[in-house]
């Protein structure tokens, strides 16, 4: 079975200490999904592509990670994804 990590949050801005969670997750699962949450009841500084572009450039030297929009229930992405694990 392939070890796949949700790592899930609004990530305004992509901080250096989720980096460093992210590239820890990267020893241990077989791929890691960063799962950019939209609340629209929130007034997030960068825009939801700014937000992905910033993650993908700090993890571009990173294997196996994905770059995903999650809206609604982060249970529902559990499945959708085929995760076993959750990163917080």
């Amino acid at each position: 079975m392939k070890r796949v990590a949700l790592f899930p949050g609004s990530f305004d801005p992509f901080t250096n200490g989720h980096l460093d969670l992210v590239q820890r997750a990267t020893q241990l699962f077989d791929k890691v999904i960063i799962g950019v949450a939209v609340n629209p009841g929130k007034n997030p500084l960068f825009t939801l592509s700014e937000r992905q572009e910033l993650i993908v450039t700090s993890c571009k030297n990173l294997p196996n990670i994905e770059v995903v929009t999650i809206e609604g229930l982060l249970v529902d992405s559990i499945p959708k994804y085929n995760v076993n694990a959750l990163l917080r």
